[in-house]
């Protein structure tokens, strides 16, 4: 790794415990320490933080490779285990140790967060009560308190385990693809991938171009080349192709779907908020019970050979699990 690409972020939610933990987990964070930032004093101890009002807050040092994460991402995996409109509280925590923040040592990376804070705003109707700041008066805290969780699998943690499995298998990065407009995708698709995606049809069964397809590779929103589905998660089930789960679970969104007499869960893509299929839990249960049912008309297919070529190369290694 290039030393240019390894950056330092400080980022507080609650319980550093439990945060260090989940940070952890995320594919391009390289190393984390948890410690006191923002206080008043010099190298407090965890007593004089939680006691003696020195002003810290309980923080974790993040040092993360920007070429394979950026600073964006990190911080909307972040702002998922925070709730951002509480002052000085997160979970059962309260005081002002447990506040949120995101302290900075690069001036550059200023703008950035304030622009990701702005759109986090946009979600909420309360203020964020996330604190921007230059990182001051930060120190490690106590050996017993760095890898907490790990030492202590049983210990107190604030953030649910679903949060863990989403900081592991979170790998798609939302903000390298942008939906197109109404005009742009009229022009570039098919009338029936724009049916299917726009205006939720569904192709015919067994007459579709990747029901029965089974190279290997990897298979994209068409309306965005967002990754969602890879040839190893693929098997035959039904008339259209069918996936045991997405990439990341980041990159499709579920809705109930009433149509036609039924309730079925809808599937879209994230990014481009196109019409993929249903999902269904009647899948094989040795790749977990569950069954997307995706039109082809929502996909593009980039074969192994091509993905590097056409910007997928970190995906490559899925295919070889």
């Amino acid at each position: 790794m290039s030393e240019q690409n390894r950056k330092e972020i400080y980022l507080a939610g609650g319980c550093f415990w439990g945060l260090q933990k989940f940070l952890d987990e995320i594919s391009g964070v390289l190393e984390t320490e948890v410690g006191y930032a923002n206080g008043r004093t010099q190298c407090p101890t965890y007593e004089a933080v939680c006691y003696s009002n020195t002003g810290h807050a309980e923080t974790v040092k993040v040092i993360y490779d920007s070429a394979v994460l950026s600073l964006t991402r990190l911080l909307s995996l972040y702002y998922k285990v925070i709730d951002p409109t509480a002052l000085n509280r997160q979970g059962h925590d309260v005081g002002s140790q447990y506040r949120t923040g995101i302290y900075y040592v690069d001036p550059e990376d200023q703008p950035v967060i304030r622009q990701s804070l702005d759109l986090l705003q946009k979600e909420y109707q309360k203020p964020i009560a996330v604190e921007l700041k230059p990182l001051e008066n930060y120190s490690p805290a106590e050996e017993y308190h760095q890898k907490y969780l790990n030492k202590n699998p049983g210990g107190y943690c604030h953030i649910g385990a679903e949060h863990f499995d989403l900081a592991r298998n979170s790998i798609v990065d939302p903000m390298d693809y942008q939906a197109a407009s109404d005009g742009e995708l009229k022009e570039k698709l098919s009338p029936l991938q724009y049916d299917v995606t726009m205006k939720h049809a569904t192709e015919a069964p067994y007459a579709n171009e990747y029901w029965n397809h089974y190279e290997e590779g990897i298979y994209v929103d068409i309306t965005t080349g967002e990754p969602l589905f890879t040839s190893k998660d693929k098997f035959e089930a039904c008339g259209w192709p069918s996936f045991s789960k997405p990439i990341d679970p980041g990159v499709v969104k579920s809705r109930k779907d009433r149509s036609l007499g039924m309730v079925r869960d809808e599937v879209s893509s994230r990014v481009g908020n196109a019409h993929l299929g249903h999902v269904f839990q009647d899948g094989p249960m040795e790749l977990g019970g569950m069954r997307y049912c995706i039109n082809s008309a929502s996909l593009r297919f980039v074969p192994k050979d091509k993905m590097a070529e056409e910007g997928y190369a970190k995906y490559l290694s899925l295919l070889e699990e």
